[in-house]
């Protein structure tokens, strides 16, 4: 079961669906699967606080399983239109899947009890923060901490489907003539506020449908995320580096952007994720320097020659895509904040005497966590003299003392932070 993986394995829910959904061709029942195990994960704090409410005592963990059982029924009963009796006679039966026959009264049980005294159970879930807000505590401290003023709009926006968002390969086409082509196959989209090449469906459609996707017309990327590449100012003739580059959605769009460049070197640690990135540039009919290697050590894998541009897509909470990527909140734990937040430094550190004199790092991640974004650029430019904030102006998001902050849903955009330093 792909839930038992998420929690008991700590596998990240992409991964583990990747594998579980390639066996199966019935479009409808990929789906199907897909909501149930985001949906869950989205909603785990509240589902959990019910389940435990419901259940006589807990489960041993061992019995994982159907515990996470209990939990997409009560998914199906708060979230999806799905008749009650289908979730019970649905659910108890996928418990003879697991081969614990005892488990099918207790589940029958559990369910029939809240479609039962619903009313009452949610009064009381409403009662408690986690369960109202569908976030673990110490995660609703930091960003109530982070974001006093914005706090319940992230919590909110965590809540919500994200929605899918393109970004058109201008080499190949533009984008008024790629929604028109949207219209013609019936796939109702708009053009995203700030993102140039951006186009946001109205909804979810898969890949293979989009209008020339397999011949790198197109590509799947968030709107916030495709605000980098123009960042980075690029001219031509010049050498640029893509670090912890995975998995390679911005290394396809410096192309797409500045396609006349000396050299594009794309760094990653993981080289299954670079073979990823290589099938990304393939699709775009691009090509660039793939090195598998550690960021934090480049005298293993840099040749000597500075870089103009430094592109740092840094390791972080990932605090900022958490509506894309709901299995975080239970995923993510306390400690991680500051693990991150020093390799965030290491990298930093190891990649600026990289960079040319005049040349430009641009800093991102998708967190919203100060620690990881006004709070690290700061400590950076006070022990590098030689470095400059560029403030970056735009009508996007928001400027705060070091670099740009988007928040999670502002424009439908994911959060995401951006910072610009210059080398004197």
């Amino acid at each position: 079961m792909a839930l038992t993986q998420v929690f008991n394995d700590g596998h990240s829910l992409s991964a583990v669906l990747a594998g579980a959904l390639d066996g199966l061709e019935n479009h409808k029942d990929k789906g199907m699967i897909q909501e149930l195990c985001y949906g869950v994960l989205r909603w785990y704090p509240r589902l959990e606080w019910l389940a435990n409410r419901l259940l006589d005592r807990p489960l041993k963990a061992r019995d994982r399983d159907v515990y996470n059982l209990v939990l997409v029924g009560l998914y199906q009963f708060m979230y999806m239109r799905v008749p009650a009796h289908a979730v019970v006679n649905e659910t108890v039966d996928a418990v003879k899947q697991l081969g614990k026959p005892w488990a099918r009264n207790m589940v029958n049980a559990v369910l029939r009890s809240f479609q039962r005294d619903r009313d009452s159970i949610l009064t009381e879930a409403d009662q408690d923060e986690e369960a109202t807000t569908a976030h673990p505590a110490w995660l609703l401290a930091i960003i109530r901490k982070n974001w006093p003023g914005d706090w319940q709009q992230i919590v909110h926006a965590n809540n919500q489907r994200p929605p899918m968002c393109l970004r058109v390969n201008r080499l190949k086409t533009d984008r008024a003539s790629y929604l028109q082509a949207l219209a013609d196959q019936g796939i109702a989209a708009q053009a995203t506020a700030f993102a140039e090449d951006g186009i946001e469906l109205e909804k979810a459609v898969e890949v293979g449908t989009l209008p020339g996707f397999t011949e790198g017309r197109v590509s799947v990327q968030d709107a916030a995320a495709q605000l980098a590449a123009p960042l980075l100012d690029m001219q031509p003739g010049q050498r640029v580096l893509d670090a912890c580059a995975a998995p390679g959605g911005k290394t396809g769009h410096i192309l797409e952007v500045q396609p006349t460049l000396r050299d594009l070197i794309v760094v990653d640690i993981d080289g299954i994720r670079l073979r990823r990135i290589e099938d990304n540039l393939r699709r775009l009919g691009f090509r660039a320097t793939l090195v598998r290697g550690d960021a934090t050590s480049p005298e293993k894998w840099w040749d000597g020659t500075l870089f103009d541009r430094i592109l740092l897509d840094a390791p972080c909470s990932a605090t900022g895509v958490i509506r894309r990527h709901p299995d975080i909140k239970r995923l993510r734990r306390p400690d991680d904040i500051a693990a991150l937040v020093e390799l965030q430094r290491r990298l930093l550190i190891s990649l600026w005497p990289l960079l040319r004199p005049g040349g430009m790092l641009l800093y991102v991640t998708c967190s919203i966590l100060a620690a990881e974004n006004d709070g690290q650029m700061k400590e950076f430019l006070k022990l590098h003299t030689d470095a400059r904030e560029n403030k970056i102006e735009s009508h996007w998001g928001r400027l705060i003392q070091t670099g740009r902050q988007v928040l999670p849903g502002e424009y439908n955009m994911d959060g995401f932070y951006f910072a610009s330093i210059s080398k004197q």
